[in-house]
């Protein structure tokens, strides 16, 4: 009989984007159910993975009453489907899955650390994080972080004792190279700047892909204009704050430089500063898409791409970025200072530090020599290390020894 896997997430965008394909190809040796709360993105992924999905509701945030309905449900689900293996990744189905997986006695528990909340957090909610990936861990037969600063962490905090295995070399599903490289005539399938709702009084350039496109040649009517472009959510701890002052002041000494923002403002997580919206929203040498599906015009408008994050387990965005030859500017926190080599294929800038950032920019804006030098080298750096079929074959191996531990095997 095939063994059961249970892949599950919080919400169904993580499935969705974080796992695309991979769960096809897990099917093809396991019978895999996806599981998530509700919504259209769990349909998406069942028709294009081809897997069964089962929604059920989770809180992102602490909420202890819908969490405890929650893991009554997920136990009973574990109690119907009887899986060999469970496999959750992002932090409240890690929690709640572990709890309910080590309740029903499922052979294979495995928790995958994408990123760590506690060490930016503080106070008694720094402490209430901790104790939750520590009950996480207690709960899990096997534990995979990310990439080499999550596991570092979690034993620095001594989060648990366990062995930590990092998958290949790291992040959750790798990089597809065929969907990822740079492209000398790009053809756009979605407008570069759609501000949307989000200005009042839309700006008479604003997309249309028949006059504003994204090729350099017309989202940069000078030839000497440089791109600089953000892909994630629009929240502080992304780093948008100090990007956007780092900005302003390189604009007012490079007036030939622009910054495309790809991403939604979030106004109920982390919310940018009342001040850095209205400049977003107001400066035209800002270009704020909206959330996109196809990130990859974006990338091929780009000359340079920055991601100032507080914090991170191993941002997708940066092996996207490099495996089109961008040079990137990023913060020196995990997953990023892991892709990303320091005058290699990018540089690294200290978190928070707006000035830093500034110096950086600046610097890629200036000396073209470098810039080119970190292109040439970028994608090479991101297939060597992040090959998605090299990453799928050691995931399947994992599964094979964790179910040979348990005697599955």
């Amino acid at each position: 009989m095939t063994p059961k896997l249970i892949r599950i997430a919080t919400v169904p965008m993580s499935l969705k984007l974080l796992l695309e394909g991979q769960l096809r190809m897990l099917n093809t040796q396991y019978d895999v159910v996806a599981v998530s709360s509700s919504g259209s993105d769990l349909d998406a992924v069942a028709n294009r993975e081809g897997v069964r999905t089962v929604a059920v509701d989770m809180e992102r945030r602490i909420s202890p009453l819908k969490d405890i309905v929650s893991l009554v449900r997920l136990v009973t689900l574990f109690h119907k489907e009887r899986p060999q293996i469970v496999h959750s990744i992002t932090p409240k189905a890690g929690l709640l899955s572990m709890i309910a997986a080590w309740l029903c006695r499922v052979p294979v528990r495995i928790h995958t650390f994408t990123g760590l909340v506690f060490p930016t957090a503080k106070g008694f909610r720094r402490q209430l994080l901790m104790m939750t990936d520590r009950i996480t861990c207690m709960c899990a037969t096997h534990i995979t972080p990310e990439g080499k600063g999550v596991k570092n962490d979690l034993q620095r905090f001594r989060i648990t004792s366990k062995p930590l295995t990092i998958i290949a070399n790291g992040n959750v599903n790798g990089i597809n190279l065929d969907d990822y490289k740079p492209s000398p005539n790009p053809q756009p399938t979605s407008p570069i700047a759609q501000r949307s709702s989000l200005n009042p009084q839309p700006k008479s350039f604003i997309a249309q892909p028949s006059t504003l496109n994204a090729q350099h040649s017309t989202l940069n009517p000078q030839p000497s204009t440089l791109n600089y472009t953000f892909i994630g959510r629009i929240v502080g701890d992304k780093g948008i704050n100090e990007l956007i002052k780092a900005f302003t002041m390189l604009r007012s000494e490079q007036p030939n430089v622009t910054l495309t923002l790809v991403g939604d403002f979030e106004e109920r997580y982390d919310p940018v500063s009342a001040e850095t919206k209205k400049r977003i929203i107001d400066d035209d040498s800002i270009t704020l898409t909206g959330w996109q599906d196809d990130i990859r015009p974006y990338l091929d408008a780009a000359d340079i791409f920055v991601f100032p994050s507080y914090r991170e387990g191993f941002p997708n965005t940066l092996l996207q970025a490099g495996a089109m030859s961008l040079p990137c500017i990023v913060t020196d926190v995990n997953g990023c200072n892991e892709i990303i080599i320091d005058g290699e294929n990018g540089l690294i800038v200290p978190p928070r530090d707006a000035v830093s950032l500034h110096a950086a920019m600046k610097r890629l804006a200036t000396d073209s020599a470098l810039r080119r030098s970190l292109s040439s080298r970028a994608r090479q750096m991101i297939a060597n290390r992040y090959d998605r079929q090299t990453l799928w074959s050691a995931l399947l191996s994992y599964y094979d020894r964790a179910c040979a531990e348990r005697g599955l095997k």
